[in-house]
């Protein structure tokens, strides 16, 4: 195994050809895997990752790994010892967020800056002045600064898509009790503002545009499979009133209820 000084940050290129592989091992640093173009496969302490442009890999000490190239693999490699980060805000960076080997997915915005840090770390490596070390760690706490930002969006994203979910399941078995926007709102205890916007993200509509699609689907079902009057449905679905409903259902399929009911029937005969 390399030794290493307890003082070494070091960046390196890897370049692999199709279908080459690094067997398993581990090291006694700390290892930032940048892909710089094409793809393969990383395996860290068992759980198996695809590799991509501009996707990093966090590899903590003694975390065993492997990599096996799909096409030509280009990686850079940023490497440094445990004890190279003495600061508080080191420490917080790897044991509060980074505290586990990872494949971390970056944004464009996060990859930019990430190509732009480890450029200048490639400069400041061949130079050879008092400052290269000082330089060397603070584009690294930049880095790790970034990658921490990323998993934190990532966490974020992830909590938001699954409260979209939830609202979307809510609105689907309870659509004839919603009354407005706060009733949706109050059922993951955030403003209407925030649900819209995460909802939005989701689905590309507000949970109230959504709620409306899903009365006029069910108001829908009901015309041709019941007999029931159509102020009955309208009410049977959540409208409140039943010219609401006669304006609503005509925006959405461009006829009346009561034509679309005929339409059908004439056509099923």
């Amino acid at each position: 195994m390399r030794r290493w000084s307890d003082h070494m940050i070091q960046l390196h290129e890897s370049i692999h050809s199709e279908q080459d592989k690094v067997k398993e091992h581990y090291h006694e640093t700390y290892q930032i895997l940048y892909v710089m173009e094409d793809e393969g496969e990383i395996t860290m302490d068992g759980k198996k990752h695809l590799l991509t442009r501009d996707q990093v890999a966090f590899i903590r000490p003694y975390s065993k790994h492997s990599i096996l190239a799909h096409s030509k693999l280009a990686i850079l490699v940023l490497e440094f010892h445990p004890t190279v980060l003495e600061s508080a805000i080191h420490q917080k960076l790897l044991h509060d967020y980074l505290h586990d080997s990872q494949l971390i997915v970056v944004s464009e915005f996060e990859a930019m800056g990430i190509r732009q840090l480890l450029r200048k770390m490639l400069y400041q490596q061949s130079l050879d002045h008092a400052f290269q070390r000082m330089g060397l760690e603070v584009y690294l706490l930049e880095i790790l600064y970034l990658l921490c930002n990323a998993l934190q969006e990532s966490i974020i994203t992830d909590a938001n898509t699954l409260r979209a979910e939830k609202l979307k399941k809510y609105i689907d078995t309870n659509y004839f009790n919603v009354m407005n926007a706060g009733d949706i709102s109050s059922r993951l205890g955030y403003s209407i503002r925030h649900v819209n916007t995460i909802f939005k993200e989701q689905y590309n509509m507000t949970p109230l545009q959504y709620l409306t699609e899903v009365r006029i689907e069910a108001a829908k079902k009901l015309l041709l499979e019941t007999n029931n009057d159509i102020i009955s449905i309208c009410f049977e679905v959540g409208f409140e009133s039943l010219s609401t409903f006669y304006r609503t259902f005509n925006r959405y399929t461009h006829i009346s209820p009561k034509k679309y009911r005929t339409s059908y029937n004439h056509n099923d005969t």
